[in-house]
């Protein structure tokens, strides 16, 4: 007897990126193919509400939910998100800042990451004196 036909599951990556992008943005497909992983993993199915609900504290600046966030990851057996809430912990004040306060360090990030660019650009061909000539002004 032949083997009924079966749709290929989703790769983690797909699945990944169904997560980490918001409801609005899927297809509808994308959205049921969500619902049914999610359906048969308890596992992704809490990651899912945990970085979503990360995910609002970040764009809505409600870092006072911190707290709650941390004790709900904790009391779900997922420990990737245990590691990440442990190394929040070591470091809750400026967390919640950077959750809460307007300002952050954007501007300082894109030049280092321009600098970092000049560097492998540069120093595997013509060395330093050429990284720094396009780095430092005249």
């Amino acid at each position: 007897m032949p083997q009924p036909v079966t749709a290929r599951p989703p790769s983690p990556r797909t699945v990944a990126g169904w997560i980490l992008r918001g409801l609005e943005t899927l297809t509808e497909l994308e959205q049921l193919q969500l619902k049914t992983v999610r359906a048969h993993c308890p596992e992704l199915d809490a990651l899912t509400w945990h970085v979503r609900s990360f995910a609002v504290m970040l764009t809505d600046g409600q870092g006072e939910r911190l707290s709650d966030w941390l004790d709900a990851v904790r009391q779900d057996d997922l420990p990737s998100l245990h590691t990440l809430a442990a190394g929040i912990d070591r470091d809750r004040d400026a967390v919640i800042a950077g959750l809460t306060l307007p300002w952050n360090s954007g501007v300082v990030e894109g030049h280092v990451n321009r600098i970092k660019m000049f560097k492998r650009q540069v120093l595997d061909r013509a060395g330093f004196a050429l990284l720094r000539k396009r780095v430092v002004p005249a």
